[in-house]
Formats: structure tokens, C-alpha cells, sequence
């Protein structure tokens, strides 16, 4: 499609708006390493908030929920929605035990937990795992995601997209730091609602769509709409619904929802003003991701169903897009190519700063690694402030580069949301116990790590064999994943020495004083059950006022607030 001159203003003044607020936070941020990876400490929830909202809005998640929806219907979501049990479990158990904890990255807490030269070598070691190798993986998905989108609505290649986009987001991230991706991921997240909510609502009305009635009524649609599998179909049962919710939500580490806690959401927690702030900041977050934001990639997703109902009717209408692009992400792009001027522009840019916001924030989170947690730990203690921000800004273009280059090897956001899941799988519990469980020890994380990656790696292999070792679904394969790699992390647990006493007691008086570790524990059991309540319920009621169930909308709506009430009241003291 041909962008009209109102497009490109849009995009070119959101574009040097986004690079302006690099320059302009530069100096603040690059005075000393806290303040470029973690803003000085000072941040409130909203922004904080926020800018995990932004983070997670990346621009492979309109795509990964299309694809979602067409293949499995509403129901389909599940696989995504199960993690809501994870965020509540940091909001009421863990947030506050991270801005306790005084550290500038999660991997420091590897030598506040535990003790002698395994401690070191891990903290190490997982911050070139995560920081790099896992960290390339993510952004390729979203790298993927944002060249399909150009592809379709601008035409140009997927090596144009990266080099041009790249370029803008390795600006305003290594100039600005955390503080600059927190200011602009506030701006982007607002442009980006405001695009997608627009967009579907234009959608919706199109003459080949004729309302929201005819949607939902249509041959195409109308056996996708149910929120729940259906329950006579074993086997979407067990894959849609089951399995998220009895077993991937506490034993698999994804970004943006690691059991415990971790990655860039325990960044933004280390830099809340105090441990409210940062309770506060998680919770608006997975109300926002979870109940607020998911409809309008839903509507689109289903509305495609009609004007694209197979992948060849893709192919067909976008000719120029390889076999390697084509997938049933790409509906969510080829759905805004019937938008007018304007709010193509508009869209565009939503979809733009989807993309920088994710990308911005991986890069500095894996930059923190990198220069906190390996080049100052190992590689040269005594660096200055000025050097290490140094580090963290050429460690930003490097691993933008890697990124970009490794895209070109995966083919659906799909592919990328299955394949992260397993090499997380097993690893979750470890993360939620090794607070409280004092057996835990460096050797059950290098366990745990070690496990899960080579059975991911296995999976992965025989998935790309003529004839496959082994013949097992994918659902199936996480689990067997979870099964191997927990025991196997527990009997090495069990089988080797705990950190040193003294160590032990030094982590425990930091960060529980001398409470108990179990103090109020009925109240955080309160906040998490009722929370899961109330953002589920805000979640389906905004889906049935969508359907028009407008009582059961107003009952659910209830029940969000009677669940707000009980959440505040015991849980946010």
C-alpha cells in the first residue's frame, strides 16, 4: 500500500520525538551506571507500570494473538492468559522482596543468596545466557513481527525494516538509558492504544464486515468466540486450558511473566521509589496487560477470518511476501492495510513504537547484564561510572545487530512464544522457592538451566527431522520438559550442601528482617486469589459487552470491583 503525505508526518514526528527524548535525558543518564540502568531509584508505579505495559505491547503480540484466535478461536488465548496467575504471585509475594533487596539487576541476587566461587560463576554465566544468547532470541521474534508489518504496509524488505529501525532504536536507548525508555515507552503505549483501538473500530464497520453483529453471527466466526475450549474436545482442553493453568504458569520462565519475578519487570521494580511503589507498578501492570488490552487484537484477529479466511487468500492478495513471512500472524498487518490516511498513520506508528518500546527496554535490561553482572564483576571491578555506561551503550548496538541478523532464521511469533517456553520449562518453581527453601543452592540453578536448555534444544532438532526420534505433541513436550528438568533440579537440591549458614542469615535479615518469612501470608493469599478474580472478570466483561451479554457484563464488572475492594483492603498495606 502507498502511504499518503498525512501518514508520514505522523511517523516522522513520533520518530524524532522518540530520538529527541534520547538526546535529552543523555546527560542525566549517563552520569553513573544506577542511573542509566535503573533511572536513580526514583520512579513511580504509574510510569513503571506503564512501561511493562509498553514492554510486553511488542510489536509480535497483535500478530501472536491473531494467530491464536484463527487457529484456535478466543479460547486460544489461554496459552497466554494462564500467566496471569504468575504476575499476581509477584505483585503479592515478590515485588516488595526485590526493591528490598537494594540490587541493580536480579543477577545480583545469585551472591546475596548464595555463597562461594558457584555463586560468582553463576551470576556470571546467566548473565551471558539471558543478557545475550536468550535476551537475541526475544528481540528476533519481535524483529520478525516488525518485518512482516513493514513488508505488508510499506512494502520494503525485511533487511530495509531492520537497518532503518534499528538504527533509531539503538539512538534513544543508548543515549537515554532506562529513564528515556520509561518516558517514551509512556508516550508509545498511549499512541499504541489509541491506534488499536481505533483501528478495530474502523475495521469492524467496513462494508465487508457490516458491524459488530454480522462479526460475531458469520459463518467464519461464530464457532471462535467462546472464552473457554470446548469441554467435550479433550484434547483443546488439555492444551488450551489445562496445561496453562496446572502447570506452565509456575514452572516455566518467560519474559515478562517469570515465576517470581525477574528480567526487565524485576528492573523496573529495583528502580520504584520504595517497595509500594513497586507492588503498585506490577499490579496496574497485569490488570492492564491481562483484562484492558487484549480486545482489540481479538476483534481483528476474527475480523480477518472473513476478509482473509485461509493463508493462501493471504498469499494471494500479498504476492510479494515469502514463503518464509507467510503465516497466520501476518493477518493482524494485512488487516490495517484497510485503513484510510491517517489512521494508517496512526496504526503505523502504534505499531512502530510497539516494536521500539520492547526492543529499547531488551536492549537495556541485556545491557545490564552485561556491564553489571560480567564486565564490572569479572572483567574489570574498578571500571568508572563513565566506562561502564560506555560498555552499555556498544553492548546495546551489539545485541541489536545479533538480534536482527538471528530473525532471519525464525518464521512465526508462534514459533517464538513455543520455543522460549521450552527452554524455560521446569525452571519456575526453582525461582518461587529459592526466596524461602535454604537447600536451594547454585548447583540447583545450574541444574535447572542446564536441563531445561538441552531437552529445548532436543525437542527443537527432532522437530526439524524428516522422521522425528520422537513423535510427541507440543504440549506434551513442555510438560515433559517441566516433569525432567524439576525433578532433576530437586534431587540435586537434595543431594548436595545449602549456602553457608552466615550467608544465609545475611540474605534472610535483608530482606525479611526479623520477621518471619511467613508473615502475612494469609493477606498475600487474599490479594493473589481476589486478584486473579477481579482482572479475570474485568477481562470477560469487557468481552461480553463486545458480545452484547450486557447483564453478565455489569455482574462481572461487580465482581472486579468487590475484588478491588478485598485486594486493597488486606493486600496493599
Amino acid at each position: 500500500m502507498t502511504l499518503a503525505t498525512l501518514d508520514w508526518i505522523i511517523i516522522i514526528f513520533f520518530l524524532l520525538l522518540f530520538a529527541g527524548i534520547g538526546v535529552y535525558v543523555s546527560k542525566q543518564a549517563g552520569k553513573d551506571s544506577k542511573s542509566f540502568f535503573l533511572s536513580g531509584r526514583n520512579m513511580p508505579w504509574w510510569l513503571l507500570g506503564v512501561s511493562m505495559v509498553a514492554t510486553t505491547f511488542a510489536a509480535d503480540t497483535p500478530g501472536l494473538v491473531t494467530e491464536l484466535v484463527r487457529k484456535d478461536g478466543v479460547s486460544g488465548n489461554w496459552v497466554w492468559w494462564a500467566m496471569l496467575l504468575t504476575g499476581m504471585l509477584t505483585v503479592f509475594f515478590y515485588a516488595k522482596l526485590w526493591r528490598k533487596s537494594g540490587i541493580t539487576t536480579d543477577l545480583e541476587f545469585y551472591e546475596l543468596r548464595y555463597s562461594g566461587k558457584m555463586a560468582g560463576f553463576l551470576r556470571g554465566f546467566r548473565a551471558i545466557y539471558l543478557g545475550v544468547f536468550f535476551n537475541i532470541v526475544t528481540m528476533a521474534g519481535v524483529c520478525l513481527a516488525g518485518a512482516k508489518i513493514a513488508n505488508i504496509l510499506l512494502g520494503i524488505s525485511q533487511e530495509q525494516t531492520l537497518i532503518y529501525s534499528s538504527i533509531i532504536v539503538i539512538f534513544y536507548s543508548a543515549l537515554g538509558g532506562l529513564k528515556g525508555v520509561l518516558i517514551t515507552d509512556f508516550i508509545q503505549f498511549l499512541v499504541a492504544m489509541v491506534g488499536s483501538v481505533w483501528a478495530t473500530i474502523y475495521i469492524v464497520n467496513l462494508p465487508e464486515i457490516d458491524g459488530i453483529t454480522n462479526l460475531l453471527t458469520h459463518t467464519n466466526v461464530k464457532d471462535k468466540l467462546a472464552f473457554f475450549p470446548d469441554f467435550n474436545n479433550t484434547e483443546a482442553l488439555i492444551t488450551l486450558l489445562i496445561i496453562p493453568l496446572a502447570v506452565q504458569w509456575w514452572s516455566t520462565w518467560y519474559p515478562g511473566a517469570e515465576p517470581g519475578g525477574g528480567g526487565y519487570i524485576a528492573q523496573r521494580m529495583l528502580a520504584a521509589k520504595d517497595e509500594k511503589h513497586a507492588t503498585w507498578a506490577t499490579l496496574f501492570f497485569n490488570f492492564a496487560h491481562y483484562a484492558i488490552r487484549p480486545w482489540p487484537w481479538i476483534i481483528v484477529g476474527l475480523a480477518s477470518l472473513i476478509l482473509f479466511p485461509t493463508l493462501e487468500s493471504i498469499a494471494t492478495t500479498f504476492p510479494n511476501l515469502s514463503a518464509e513471512m507467510q503465516g497466520h500472524d501476518v493477518a493482524y498487518a494485512a488487516m490495517m492495510t484497510y485503513l484510510p490516511a491517517g489512521l494508517i498513520g496512526i496504526v503505523l506508528t502504534s505499531l512502530i513504537a510497539a516494536f521500539m518500546s520492547t526492543i529499547s527496554t531488551q536492549l537495556n535490561w541485556g545491557s545490564s547484564y552485561i556491564v553489571n553482572d560480567f564486565y564490572k564483576r569479572f572483567i574489570k571491578p574498578e571500571a568508572t561510572d563513565k566506562e561502564q555506561v560506555l560498555v552499555g551503550r556498544i553492548s546495546t548496538v551489539v545485541l541489536m545487530i545479533c538480534a536482527a541478523l538471528f530473525s532471519f532464521y525464525l518464521q512465526s511469533a508462534k514459533d517464538v512464544f513455543n520455543l522460549l517456553l521450552q527452554i524455560g520449562a521446569g525452571t519456575g518453581l526453582l525461582f518461587i522457592l529459592r526466596w524461602f527453601w535454604s537447600r536451594i543452592n547454585p548447583l540447583s540453578e545450574m541444574a535447572a538451566m542446564v536441563i531445561s536448555f538441552i531437552i529445548a534444544i532436543f525437542f527443537f532438532i527432532n522437530g526439524k527431522l524428516d522422521t522425528p526420534i520422537i513423535e510427541l505433541a507440543g504440549h506434551w513436550q513442555l510438560v515433559a520438559g517441566v516433569v525432567i528438568t524439576t525433578i532433576g533440579w530437586v534431587i540435586v537440591t537434595l543431594l548436595t550442601k545449602p549456602t553457608d549458614t552466615d550467608t544465609l542469615n545475611s540474605f534472610n535479615s535483608l530482606i525479611f528482617g526479623n520477621d518471619s518469612k511467613f508473615k502475612g501470608i494469609g493477606n498475600k493469599i487474599i490479594g493473589f486469589v481476589f486478584g486473579i478474580i477481579g482482572v479475570y472478570s474485568m477481562l470477560f466483561a469487557i468481552g461480553n459487552f463486545i458480545y452484547g451479554e450486557m447483564l453478565l457484563a455489569f455482574v462481572l464488572i461487580a465482581i472486579t470491583t468487590i475484588s478491588g475492594f478485598i485486594v486493597f483492603k488486606y493486600s496493599m498495606k
